[in-house]
């Protein structure tokens, strides 16, 4: 048989006339025993166990054959080819053995072929049972295949199945995912018998499709709620963008379990609420409830999108004090966090360390090395992530585009890109794009990013528009600002963040008449502005600032170091660059409205807080402006401080006089 061909040498070609009166006794519960233990984790003991399967001819055994087929399957040996070829060598397969297949498709992510194997099955006329139409339906619903679907929920009342309530909540789950709440009504309603967790389905699905409404008076005039029918209706309120009305129905809850916890943070961190977010998970903590891995996860990707090192260095001693291996996806998230608390130092060694990486692990420390200006390093990378077999995927190349863009490497950026697809099978979408124009656009070379633009072969994002008008503001070129400007206007004409590029393209020109538009244009919209916020992490509590909100107990003193500051600066020689400001006001004026702004205050707060010599770190939420980055420069060198700023751009190191974007930003 074919299948032994794969065998490790020493049991395909050694003689095993002393070994076969051992094995040929072997029944077929050591056998299974043997592949439910030692052959769940190791290939080599896995493939040992088939040989000696196949000798015993104990593979013509559904049971024996279908369990060596769910090995093989297993995500943790990334085998499903081998797994398939096994499996078309079982003679005549049952439905156990259809259902071993089946799931094990779904389970590494091939959902098309989970639906492959169901027809196979119907063909061979294996007759399928309860269990097999739950996976079918996910995978339907992975492959957003909704024929199919609907073509599978036929089968399970032609099977006389649909009185299963495990069968039914996955196909109201299949619907509702698919929008079809009137499928998801009617399966609902089949025999009758329904139970919570079909209830439980069914207000997912409402959600799903934005009937808030039905899914709120199903939920309350269910009599026997459960934990899982709270934990669905936060998540979804959640990712309605209910927030506030998920937290009541959270608080509300007499009994929670992590996964209750686990909704509530992910619905702030989803809707951008971060603080809100480390707030529940440390009630959590004070309620000794243990976080497992995917809590954590989420919980550090608020602590990168707020800076918060001091809480993400915290989660990572939790998972080294409790004997938590660094998986794959924790591990991520641990580079990603500590990468954008400007800790590259410790997000590299937690990359190193990692024993098993995928290509996701990849990306986060290229991307993170990008954003830091260290765009050799992540280029170096890049080709070393291939030298290990690691194929790189679009998000991949976007990270080594990005890092070029930011560090002015043009020759190099536009090499990668022109062989996306020829070496890496990548077709280059709209991000992609984007990072070329504002690759070009950064440098200088307007034109040909203009150029770049036209040749697209779909119409240009808001994103990329933006690019170009970014450069413009850059490079002072205002008839093609003017033009793009005006363009982006049409496309995203609430976006607060389009009008002021704009009009700082026009302040800088003295075109004040043309500012004054622009402003009356956003009032006439109903168009508001995004106000600048700064945060800063000490001992574990993120600080936040905003210009002109003075709640800040500390606000008296931090005003006077900013005036003090200020002064200092001045002294060395630093004089305001005023172009940032966009009103016609006198230059004392100007001055003035550029001292307080949020990254200057969170500064001044650090310098206040923190021991000489400290590493200052602010997050701001808005790009950092011309006059702040030339002031920080000279702060890092007056106060002899590195200061590490991540804007919504990206990352700057400030340390005696310099930046290390070299002022190409």
């Amino acid at each position: 048989m074919s299948t032994t061909t794969n065998l490790p040498y020493h049991l395909a070609s050694k003689d095993f006339s002393t070994e076969n009166k051992f094995t040929s006794q072997l029944s077929q519960k050591t056998i299974l025993d043997l592949l439910n233990t030692k052959s769940s984790t190791s290939l080599h003991h896995l493939k040992q166990v088939h040989a000696v399967a196949l000798r015993t001819g104990h593979f013509q055994d559904h049971y024996v054959s279908g369990t060596l087929v769910k090995c093989y399957a297993n995500p943790h040996f990334s085998n499903l080819n081998f797994a398939l070829k096994v499996f078309e060598y079982v003679p005549n397969p049952n439905v156990f053995v259809f259902n071993i297949i089946i799931k094990g498709c779904l389970q590494n992510n091939e959902p098309c072929k989970a639906i492959w194997c169901y027809y196979n099955m119907m063909a061979a006329h294996a007759r399928p049972n309860k269990f097999t139409y739950p996976t079918l339906f996910k995978a339907c619903t992975a492959a957003e295949a909704a024929e199919e679907g609907v073509q599978v929920h036929a089968h399970v009342i032609k099977q006389g199945l649909s009185g299963d309530v495990h069968i039914r909540s996955a196909g109201i789950q299949m619907y509702g995912s698919f929008g079809e709440v009137e499928g998801a009504r009617r399966m609902l309603g089949e025999d009758g018998n329904s139970d919570v967790i079909c209830f439980n389905a069914m207000i997912d699905g409402y959600l799903k499709c934005g009937e808030v409404e039905a899914a709120k008076e199903l939920f309350w005039s269910m009599e026997d709620k459960n934990v899982g029918s709270w934990n669905v209706m936060v998540s979804g309120m959640a990712k309605c963008g209910m927030i506030e009305e998920a937290r009541e129905l959270f608080n509300e809850m007499k009994e929670k379990n992590e996964i209750s916890w686990s909704a509530m943070i992910d619905g702030y961190i989803k809707g951008g609420y971060y603080k809100e977010a480390l707030e529940v998970f440390n009630v959590m903590q004070r309620e000794e409830i243990r976080p497992r891995k995917f809590v954590l996860s989420s919980v550090l990707a608020a602590c990168a999108n707020l800076g918060a090192l001091d809480q993400g260095r915290w989660i990572h001693a939790y998972v080294n004090n409790n004997s938590n291996s660094f998986d794959a996806v924790l591990g991520t998230a641990l580079v990603d966090m500590y990468a954008k608390c400007g800790r590259l130092d410790m997000a590299w060694d937690v990359f190193e360390k990692m024993e098993k990486k995928e290509v996701f692990t990849w990306n986060a420390m290229i991307c993170g090395l990008g954003m830091h200006g260290r765009a050799e390093d992540a280029i170096e990378l890049f080709f070393k992530m291939q030298k290990q077999k690691f194929r790189p995927n679009g998000i991949t190349l976007l990270g080594v585009l990005s890092a070029c863009a930011h560090s002015g490497m043009v020759d190099e950026g536009l090499r990668i890109f022109n062989s996306m697809e020829e070496v890496y099978g990548i077709e280059p979408g709209m991000e992609h794009y984007g990072c070329v124009v504002d690759l070009l656009g950064r440098a200088g070379l307007l034109g040909e990013a203009e150029e770049v633009m036209y040749s697209m072969p779909m119409e240009p994002s808001a994103a990329v528009w933006g690019a170009l008008l970014g450069a413009c503001r850059k490079h002072g070129d205002v008839e093609l600002g003017e033009r793009v400007g005006k363009i982006l206007l049409e496309l995203e004409p609430q976006n607060s963040g389009r009008y002021a590029l704009l009009s700082n393209i026009y302040a800088r020109a003295g075109r004040w008449d043309d500012v004054a538009n622009v402003r009356k244009l956003m009032k006439e919209r109903g168009v508001k502005t995004s106000t600048g916020i700064s945060m800063i992490d000490f001992d574990g509590v993120v600080h936040e600032f905003k210009m002109g909100d003075g709640s800040h107990p500390q606000m008296k003193n931090i005003y006077l170091m900013l005036k003090n500051m200020i002064k200092r600066l001045k002294m060395e020689g630093f004089s305001p660059n005023t172009s940032q400001v966009l009103f016609d006001i006198e230059e004392e004026e100007k001055e003035a409205e550029l001292q307080y702004h949020s990254e200057k205050l969170a500064i001044a707060f650090g310098l206040i807080n923190t021991k000489p010599g400290t590493t200052i770190h602010v997050v701001k939420n808005l790009r950092m402006c011309e006059d702040c980055h030339s002031a920080f420069k000279l702060i890092s060198q007056v106060y002899d401080r590195e200061i590490i700023v991540r804007d919504r751009a990206r990352y700057h190191h400030f340390k005696t006089g310099t930046c290390s974007c070299k002022d190409f930003w």
